[in-house]
């Protein structure tokens, strides 16, 4: 079977699952509790591994390890999003119940946003093999920036996206239940929802420019690296409604991310020198997530004990 059918049934398979969550399971809004979003996190773990395991029994383990190590980083990497999205949330002060159809809707659009800079990304690497050094060392740049500067600011007004935009169409500042576009006047303005659709699409694609080059240092294959940024990336929405409002205890977490970064932009730059083994970049990652978040438990609460 040629392997277009991969790819055809693959993203089929993608479709009618996101079908089935938005037209049933969220066709009505509502707040996700955290119940909800722990049990769909499961699922998405769940169904990653299954892919995983279907992986390994299909191209063999080297393939395999190299889908997990790959979910694991654009996993741990969508974490710093999530920060991202609750600022963007708190900021236009987005309903509980209408975050999910603005993230449904963002993650839709970021799969396709990933996968052009994935295609892209291969095919630039293929040409020209010095610009996995560029890859590695911006990777590196990135990494120490985001262990230097911790906060982050959220401005629609500093959006260049939202601003061509409003050149071309009116906006409100009043919500109109789910909708992104609504009529004042008898005029179509835009909502703030739509202008959190647009923030957080214009997010993501900043953040794929570091995510994308982090997992080319694992593999070059396409179907592996494009799948397991799909599972990474649709796992993100019940990731952010089980652990938004906990985000902040998670103190050093950010230097955990930043570390990675670090690492596999070294692993980049010291490919035609010494090739660190995917396995060994697997456990590194997952030392270095374990790390920072017991790490971030433990001052959490030491903090909490001198209060009481």
């Amino acid at each position: 079977m040629p392997n277009v059918f991969y790819w055809i049934f693959f993203n089929v398979f993608v479709l009618i699952i996101l079908a089935f969550d938005l037209g049933v399971f969220h066709k009505n809004a509502h707040v996700i509790s955290f119940k909800e979003s722990i049990l769909w996190t499961a699922f998405w773990i769940t169904l990653s591994l299954i892919f995983n395991f279907i992986i390994y029994l299909w191209q063999g383990p080297d393939q395999a390890l190299s889908f997990l190590t790959g979910y694991l980083i654009e996993k741990s990497l969508s974490i710093d999003n999530i920060f991202v999205i609750v600022l963007i949330f708190k900021y236009l002060q987005v309903p509980d119940q209408y975050q999910h159809r603005v993230l449904f809707w963002g993650i839709l659009g970021a799969l396709v946003m990933r996968a052009v800079f994935i295609f892209l990304g291969i095919a630039l690497l293929e040409r020209f093999h010095w610009l996995v050094y560029l890859f590695g060392a911006f990777l590196i740049v990135i990494g120490i920036r985001m262990a230097v500067h911790k906060k982050k600011e959220v401005d629609p007004e500093k959006n260049f996206v939202i601003n061509l935009i409003k050149r071309f169409m009116p906006a409100t500042s009043k919500y109109d239940g789910d909708k992104f576009f609504t009529k004042v006047d008898h005029k179509r303005h835009m909502t703030p929802l739509f202008f959190g659709l647009v923030m957080i699409e214009t997010t993501d694609l900043i953040f794929a420019v570091d995510s994308i080059p982090a997992i080319l240092a694992i593999t070059t294959d396409k179907f592996i690296v494009y799948t397991s940024n799909v599972f990474a990336i649709l796992g993100m929405r019940s990731l952010y409604f089980a652990f938004a409002g906990l985000m902040q205890k998670f103190r050093y977490l950010h230097y955990g991310l930043a570390a990675i970064l670090i690492f596999v932009g070294v692993k980049m730059i010291l490919t035609d020198i010494f090739k660190i083994p995917t396995e060994i970049a697997l456990v590194v990652v997952i030392g270095i997530l374990i790390i920072s978040m017991v790490g971030s438990a433990i001052v959490e609460r030491r903090i909490d004990q001198k209060k009481s």
